[in-house]
């Protein structure tokens, strides 16, 4: 497995020598002041190539190139910006990245509730609490229909906390949940984000896979001329927030835009701790069926709540599937070997990483830490090490769904 590092251009506090320090190889990044669908530009890409390139390093990744409303709603300029989608596809590939990742979470992209949560060990991590979101949707923003969404326990618990809410509250939760996350392809405020949910009124999840499925059709094919291959990334939690759609939240949802466009260009991002946050996904048996069309993966860990809250934990702690995952996608790699292919190997990343008392000096951003996502990325390591060296990856761990 490639080992890669995500990196926010030249304003992120970790910079480009410190990547190479970890031990990472490859890059992960976008043009991030261009995310508003506009196709990046010949320039724009040359430029990020050559910054990552000057530094020792290779762009391994794209992540992301922004997949706009109108593509998700397939509303009437949706052709429109599924062409820049397709511009910036073929620029990207000709300056030599091999993987894209993109998601198709509708106005939300990724989302927490505390940013700052404490774990055992002192560190601080990401947290999403159930009864807090409640609390923003139904008590703060007053979604229409929002208490439908929730148990009766878990009103009763927001209605608590919205209750105790003053002002400074209010604008830590809705910053947080709303206002953009590191990475997100949206900031806005409340009345914006009432605007922007309100756009899918009558868009279900069939609706919504149904729009997926045809940008994959246009899009897929660009990325088999050029050599690429796509990596959709799950749903953040995967399963509805604000009550829009979701599409990539469980192996079914998987199988529905993979088989309904088989290329294998047309492939997963497999986030560990997307996947994870939901209790009816087993992991290990998800990575068994898709590694055949995994092309990227985000490797960090959750512990689940009963009521559905989760915080982001350490990435090896006690009984973590982390070790079966890595040893699934090492068993995949020896697989495509055998049979002769060709791709490079898969990138992983140590996905958001907890914040110590070291990284106070580098102001990370939220999940993006230097020596949390340093101490993720040698646990990972040492598992791959591990898993090689005693050849612990037999290819008979791969289902044979997608292995023809």
């Amino acid at each position: 497995m490639e080992q890669t590092w995500r990196w926010f251009g030249p304003s992120d506090p970790i910079s480009l020598d410190q990547i190479r320090q970890s031990g990472a190889t490859g890059i992960v990044s976008a043009i991030h002041e261009n995310y508003r669908g506009d196709a990046w530009t010949e320039a724009e890409v040359a430029a990020r190539k050559a910054e990552i390139e000057a530094a020792g390093l290779a762009w391994s990744v794209v992540e992301s190139i922004p997949v706009t409303d109108a593509i998700k709603r397939r509303t009437s300029d949706w052709e429109r910006d599924v062409d820049a989608y397709c511009t910036t596809l073929r620029r990207v590939a000709r300056a030599g990245v091999p993987t894209i990742c993109y998601n198709f979470m509708p106005v939300v992209d990724w989302t927490r509730t505390d940013l700052t949560y404490r774990l055992a060990n002192g560190s601080s991590a990401l947290r999403f609490d159930t009864a807090e979101f409640a609390a923003y949707d139904v008590f703060v923003l007053e979604r229409p229909g929002a208490r439908d969404a929730y148990t009766d326990d878990v009103i009763e618990r927001a209605e608590r906390l919205a209750a105790a809410f003053d002002d400074t509250a209010i604008a830590r939760l809705e910053k947080t949940v709303i206002q953009g996350l590191p990475g997100g392809e949206g900031s806005h405020d409340r009345e914006g984000i009432r605007a922007r949910i309100e756009g899918y009124a009558g868009i279900d999840d069939a609706t919504l896979r149904d729009n997926l499925i045809a940008f994959l059709k246009v899009v897929v094919p660009v990325a088999v001329e050029e050599g690429v291959r796509l990596g959709i990334h799950p749903d953040d939690p995967p399963y509805s927030l604000f009550g829009l759609p979701r599409v990539v939240s469980t192996l079914e949802d998987c199988r529905a835009f993979l088989d309904a466009v088989p290329e294998p260009a047309n492939g997963i991002t497999f986030c560990a701790g997307s996947f994870g946050s939901r209790p009816d996904n087993d992991l290990v048996s998800m990575a068994r069926v898709l590694a055949p069309r995994v092309n990227f993966t985000h490797l960090r860990l959750v512990t689940l709540e009963d009521d559905g809250s989760f915080f982001e934990d350490e990435h090896l702690r006690a009984g973590s599937p982390l070790v079966d995952i890595v040893r699934v996608f090492i068993a995949e790699e020896a697989r495509r070997a055998a049979k002769g292919e060709t791709r490079p190997p898969i990138p992983m990343r140590p996905d958001h990483g907890a914040l110590f008392d070291a990284d106070q000096a580098h102001a990370a951003l939220p999940g993006y830490s230097w020596v949390g996502r340093l101490k993720g990325l040698a646990e990972l390591r040492g598992v791959a090490h591990a898993v090689d060296r005693f050849g612990l990856a037999d290819p008979a761990l791969i289902a044979p769904d997608y292995a023809a």
